[in-house]
């Protein structure tokens, strides 16, 4: 081989060389515009986009530190920026503290609180959005468990409207309703009875036991634990019942020992015959029984409102006497009447407060009970 002929070898090869370098060039710019990564001499930042949902939790800057290579001898900062808002939280080990020592405050604050409910009964009713969105029925869940870890006693009372509605359209049925209560005649009870207890009900005990407690799935048959009778207006609505008596004997040893009764509201008369009956109710009756030191229902509004078209004018705390002057003055109508006069009829009973709190929040049932403002409306006896 002549020298002319090295010559143009060693030519050609640094033409390839030069192609393959522009070419690894031209990638790395893709993969840094596509992960957002913007370098500079000191500290380069990697911004990823992420949904808000952790940093809805959390409320509190997410950090994590780490060296982009194993090379580096000094750590970069993770900057994650959340799809619902313009702002960019960069990481440092100084706000990983203040992180980690905003949890310890938390956890803190709640020992007063976890002193004051440890060994008492708490009954929940539980409906509305709470039961029907995946993310608020894990939330309500986490909480009951979390109660009843750190020594609570709660009781959960349900209904589930929307899933009788679904399955009486599956088969046909429409759902008929009179002054709010649902018309339930003898096939609708059949179904309300099938939904509630063998479905809704179960699904609610396989959810707490899953996550970490051990719940005991009732209906108020079981252990003759409500005894029903018709309402007033039978003749117009039908099966639907009223609570005539509650024996607490079945509940005693759960919570006693720790377990999670998960009523769903439905009982029978002395003849056996079935009733659908107002959760509601059901559980101010099975609070009163119980000698409750809470009844909380989970509702679709925020509470009681002085004015109902203004929503911050939420009632923070009232005594019987101030909501039956609501009531009298026709601030509180329409489906908060039978929720407020379910609170007084527990209150009068014996339980000592009763809330009515936003079941649309996640965790509100850990910000009633554990922090000094709460979330909704309590009223006091």
């Amino acid at each position: 081989m002549t020298a002319s002929d090295r010559t143009g070898q060693a030519d050609e090869l640094k033409s390839q060389a030069a192609g393959l370098s522009a070419q690894n060039n031209k990638k790395k710019k893709k993969m840094a515009k596509s992960l957002n990564l913007s370098p500079s001499p000191s500290t380069p930042t990697l911004s990823l986009s992420s949904s808000s949902k952790y940093s809805t939790l959390l409320n509190t800057p997410t950090t994590l530190s780490f060296p982009l290579s194993r090379h580096h001898s000094h750590s970069h900062s993770l900057t994650v920026r959340s799809s619902s808002s313009s702002a960019t939280t960069t990481a440092t080990p100084t706000s990983t503290a203040s992180s980690n020592q905003f949890r310890v405050d938390i956890l803190s604050e709640s020992l007063p609180y976890i002193q004051k409910f440890r060994g008492k009964t708490v009954v929940v009713k539980y409906g509305g959005a709470a039961m029907k969105q995946p993310e608020l029925k894990a939330s309500v869940v986490s909480d009951l468990v979390l109660l009843s870890c750190v020594g609570l006693r709660p009781v959960l009372v349900h209904g589930g409207g929307p899933e009788i509605n679904h399955w009486l359209k599956l088969l046909n049925i429409e759902p008929l309703f009179h002054e709010g209560l649902r018309v339930t005649d003898a096939k609708t009870m059949e179904i309300v009875s099938m939904v509630l207890v063998g479905k809704v009900n179960k699904d609610l005990v396989s959810l707490i036991n899953k996550a970490g407690a051990t719940a005991v799935g009732l209906s108020g048959m079981d252990g003759r634990l409500l005894m029903a009778k018709p309402t007033h207006n039978s003749a117009k609505l039908g099966f639907v019942g009223e609570v005539a008596r509650v024996d607490p004997t079945i509940l005693q040893p759960l919570v006693n020992n720790g377990h999670i009764p998960v009523i769903a509201s439905v009982a029978s008369d002395e003849l056996g015959q079935s009733y659908n009956i107002n959760a509601d109710t059901v559980a101010g009756e099975v609070a009163a029984a119980l000698g409750a030191e809470k009844l909380i229902l989970l509702t679709d509004v925020a509470g009681i409102l002085e004015n109902k078209d203004d929503p911050g004018s939420l009632v923070r705390e009232i005594d019987i006497k101030g909501v039956k002057k609501l009531i009298e003055e026709k601030k509180v109508g329409g489906g908060m009447i039978p929720k407020v006069n379910c609170c007084v009829a527990s209150l009068s009973q014996g339980v000592r407060t009763a809330s009515i709190i936003d079941g649309r929040v996640q965790h509100s049932l850990l910000h009633e009970i554990m922090s000094e403002e709460g979330i909704g409306t309590m009223i006091t006896g």
